[in-house]
């Protein structure tokens, strides 16, 4: 159980790599940087001699080749892919430890969500990053790394005192926070994928005239018009806005709620496991809110935007650990 536990561990630390590479290859438009998959131009690395180049956009005319982008792509697949086998392995001792108490079921729905991903992977490219698509794989990567966490947690034979019923009165609380926060990301993911994060330069909603630029349309269509590349978005700079003013007011939202409930438990539990875990949402949650606020001072500067995809990841890892804890029988 013990190398079981260190394997769902390594798998953690990978996915992490995996979600922050997968925000940074979005972020440097680069989810086209190989016009085909699993591979790239056709090979299983990037063209880099004058004949691989050249053949390359030969096979791909409408696809001239770009080193660091696609490079940056195959690095993610690389990670990806490599995540995907350890959870296969994963799989495969839990399947062979079960008679000894090791969870089953979760590893796998861990491998069918990992396969899953994979397709939307392919689908990503393949659809031209069509927004929905795109979206569907970030939420799938979040929920990769969100269940590995679970799955460490029921491995992990720690114990709570028993009592605190002063505590164990918010376990409701945590998980309709974990469901809000949950839509927040989406809402994130639906932000990034349909290229409006620089639409809002303001805070805390946007620039003046927000209200009056507010439009449904296509905003949060899931199946947009046919066209031959969504790279660099379709919508109106209006239906970009209204995306954008929903992501901000879903950010306000989540952050009180997390606030007020990482706050009602350090301050009416009497036990500091929880006190603790707590905490640690209350200061993700901070930094989080920091860089959402960095974002919009300083134009969505590489680090500060992929650093706000990872801590968005960890906040909801230390919400599923509270949660878990709370509602954990001693």
């Amino acid at each position: 159980m013990f190398n079981l536990r260190k394997l769902v561990f390594v798998a953690i630390l990978l996915a992490i790599v995996v979600v922050s590479l997968g925000a940074y290859t979005r972020l440097t438009h680069a989810g086209l940087g190989c016009p085909d998959w699993p591979g790239c131009y056709g090979l299983i690395d990037v063209p880099e001699t004058p004949e691989q180049i050249a053949a390359a956009e030969k096979a791909f005319p409408e696809r001239p080749v770009e080193p660091q982008k696609a490079w940056n792509e195959m690095i993610h697949r690389y990670f990806a892919g490599s995540l995907g086998l350890l959870i296969a392995w994963i799989a495969f001792v839990s399947i062979k430890k079960r008679e000894f108490g090791s969870p089953v079921k979760l590893p796998i729905l861990l491998l069918i969500i990992v396969t899953f991903q994979a397709v939307l992977g392919m689908w990503t490219v393949t659809m031209k990053l069509m927004p929905i698509v795109v979206m569907a794989h970030l939420l799938g990567g979040f929920t990769t790394l969100c269940l590995l966490f679970l799955l460490y947690l029921r491995l992990n034979p720690y114990r709570i005192r028993s009592g605190d019923k002063a505590a164990r009165k918010y376990k409701k609380y945590a998980g309709i926070g974990i469901l809000i926060l949950t839509i927040q990301i989406a809402l994130g993911g639906w932000t990034s994928a349909n290229y409006a994060a620089l639409t809002c330069t303001e805070l805390p909603i946007c620039q003046d005239g927000w209200v009056e630029r507010m439009t449904w349309g296509d905003s949060f269509d899931p199946i947009p018009p046919e066209r031959e590349t969504y790279e660099y978005g379709f919508l109106t700079h209006n239906e970009r806005l209204t995306i954008h003013v929903f992501h901000r007011i879903g950010a306000i939202i989540t952050a009180l709620y997390l606030g007020w409930l990482a706050l009602m438990v350090m301050r009416r539990s009497q036990t500091y496991f929880f006190k603790q875990s707590a905490g640690i949402v209350a200061g993700l949650l901070v930094i989080q809110v920091m860089l959402g606020a960095s974002n919009v001072f300083y134009s969505l500067p590489l680090f500060i935007a992929v650093s706000h995809n990872v801590v968005a990841a960890c906040l909801m890892m230390a919400m599923i650990g509270l949660t878990y804890s709370l509602m954990r029988k001693t």
